[in-house]
């Protein structure tokens, strides 16, 4: 890169990350002291962590590791640090305003030494923090989402109600399949933006198969619901039933028998759920391959493309995502984000659980640690694709890899199905 357009490209990485930065930050407005400490559930740390967090991963990776400079706030290594204290000891947290403080002390470090980074040696480390601050984003969102959801339990219907109504369309989905033929596909990334676990882009073949247009509504769930799905072991698989019994729901987490959510995604589903309901309806879930073809493979041009509808960068018009709207939307409402198949909504509105295991393509090479996502090839964790409405527009990619245990249902999860033959 010449000096032109090295300045260049530290000008645009400087407006992303105050972007990014802006984002995390509208989370906290009006946030009180409670809700930045609290932990709202055993398997997520409080929201004024994660804050924190974001300031720590920060400096210790362009200020300690590239600049050289020593810790900024040391007191603070054990409190921040991913491997410092346990989620559950992560509640006595500094005052808001501190851990203002700290963000805004250490960007500035790091904006002052952005002006001489040698960025082309450092580009995929500067777009992996601001990936990482997305991430941790989103966490802070459906986190408090999930506390949301705990206050307003008793009252949650008239609350649903009105936050849905402006979203209502006479549109009823139908199940319908798409065909996608068999073949070969690329698949991952190899783009300075992507993670070490998308990587690297290799060949695949596929037999063809059959996927839902549209992600499975709360209205088309609803008939498990009541046909007693959560009552009879005969959709649930023998770990996703000892699940059920240690953990007895009997709908998902984020619900309403609102009508008006009815062509909402189902939100808030554990993967032993999704599980149960496309076995309920004859079908599978489909693997991560299956979803990855049918989101990011254009067979006419024969190429893969970045973005379901190419390889523009995510806008509003094409998927709900960003906290824009804040809840989920109906499945039919985004016409320009649709795939080069036809599929809806497989960037954004809610996460999309798959079959397949979080394992390590051929050839992966751990970044910038090995603790990032090597540590999580276990056999434990299923993989979810596609984002959700709180998703940052950087940790967006129809190749992007997300990862939680299957009977975790906090998360903003849903799932579409699929077939070997066509159920429409």
């Amino acid at each position: 890169m010449n000096y032109t357009s090295i300045n260049l490209y530290k000008e645009a990485i400087r407006e992303t990350m105050q972007r990014c930065r802006s984002g995390t930050l509208a989370l906290f407005d009006g946030i009180d002291d409670t809700t930045l400490c609290k932990q709202a559930h055993p398997e997520f740390s409080p929201v004024g962590w994660h804050l924190g967090h974001i300031a720590f991963t920060e400096a210790y990776w362009i200020l300690e590791r590239c600049a050289g400079l020593p810790p900024m706030f040391p007191h603070y290594h054990k409190l921040f640090a991913a491997d410092g204290l346990p989620k559950s000891e992560r509640q006595n947290l500094p005052p808001l305003m501190e851990i203002y403080e700290y963000l805004d002390a250490v960007r500035t470090r790091v904006f002052t030494y952005l002006e001489a980074a040698p960025l082309d040696k450092q580009k995929r480390l500067w777009r992996f923090l601001i990936q990482h601050e997305s991430q941790h984003g989103e966490t802070i969102a459906f986190v408090l989402q999930l506390q949301r959801w705990h206050f307003l339990e008793r009252h949650q219907e008239m609350w649903l109600r009105g936050h849905a109504e402006q979203h209502k369309t006479d549109f009823q989905p139908l199940g319908e399949m798409l065909e996608i033929p068999g073949g070969e596909f690329e698949m991952g990334n190899d783009s300075i933006e992507a993670l070490d676990n998308e990587r690297p882009v290799h060949r695949i073949y596929l037999h063809t198969y059959w996927i839902d247009r549209y992600p499975v509504t709360c209205g088309q769930y609803r008939t498990f619901v009541e046909a007693g799905g959560y009552q009879n072991n005969r959709w649930w698989s023998e770990d996703g039933w000892t699940w059920l019994q240690e953990n007895p729901v009997a709908q998902p987490l984020y619900w309403s028998d609102a009508p008006t959510w009815d062509n909402h995604p189902v939100c808030g589903v554990s993967w032993y759920e999704a599980e149960a309901y496309a076995r309920f309806v004859g079908k599978r879930l489909p693997t991560e391959a299956e979803w990855e073809k049918a989101a990011s493979w254009n067979a006419v041009t024969g190429q893969r493309q970045t973005y379901p509808w190419g390889d523009t960068e995510p806008q509003l018009n094409r998927c709900n995502h960003d906290n824009a709207i804040g809840q989920t939307t109906p499945v039919n409402a985004y016409l320009a984000g649709q795939s080069a198949y036809g599929c809806y909504d497989m960037l954004g509105n809610v996460w999309e659980w798959t079959s397949s295991w979080f394992n390590r393509y051929k050839g992966f090479v751990a970044y910038p640690y090995r603790g990032y996502s090597q540590t999580y090839f276990d056999e434990q964790h299923r993989v979810l694709k596609g984002g959700s409405w709180a998703t940052r527009p950087w940790a967006m990619r129809s190749s992007f890899r997300n990862w939680y245990y299957p009977g975790i249902r906090q998360v903003l999860a849903g799932f579409r199905c699929s077939s070997d033959t066509n159920l429409s």
